[in-house]
C-alpha cells in the first residue's frame, strides 16, 4: 500500500490560496483498471483510489502514515513567484506600445 502526500496547486481561476494550505494524502493504484464487458464502464476493484485524506500540516499526515503502517512519498510544492503588479501599468507612458482593447 503505497501513498503520495502533496500539496494542491493554485488553480488558474481562483484569486486567492483557497486549498493550498493543506496537504492531501492519495493512494496509488495497486490493481489496473479494466472495463466493464456490459456497459463499457472502467471500474477498478481498488477501493482506496477513492480516498483521499486532508490534513492541516505534513507532520500530522506523516504521523497517521507512521501510524497505520503506510509507506508514503512526499512531493514539496514549489514556491511561487509572485510579481507585484499595477493596473496603472497599464496606462504609462513607459509602455513600448499603447494600451488598446
Amino acid at each position: 500500500m503505497q501513498a503520495r502526500l502533496y500539496q494542491l496547486a493554485k488553480t488558474a481561476m481562483q484569486q486567492g490560496q483557497g486549498k493550498t494550505r493543506r496537504w492531501l494524502l492519495e493512494f496509488e493504484q495497486e490493481t489496473p483498471r479494466h472495463i466493464e464487458p456490459l456497459m463499457g464502464w472502467t471500474s477498478s476493484s481498488d477501493t482506496k483510489q477513492q480516498l483521499s485524506l486532508w490534513f492541516d500540516s505534513l507532520e500530522e499526515a506523516e504521523a497517521y502514515c507512521r501510524r497505520s503502517g503506510i509507506m508514503y512519498s512526499v512531493e514539496q510544492p514549489q514556491e511561487r513567484a509572485v510579481r507585484p503588479k499595477s493596473y496603472a501599468d497599464n496606462f504609462a507612458y513607459r509602455r513600448p506600445f499603447p494600451w488598446t482593447h
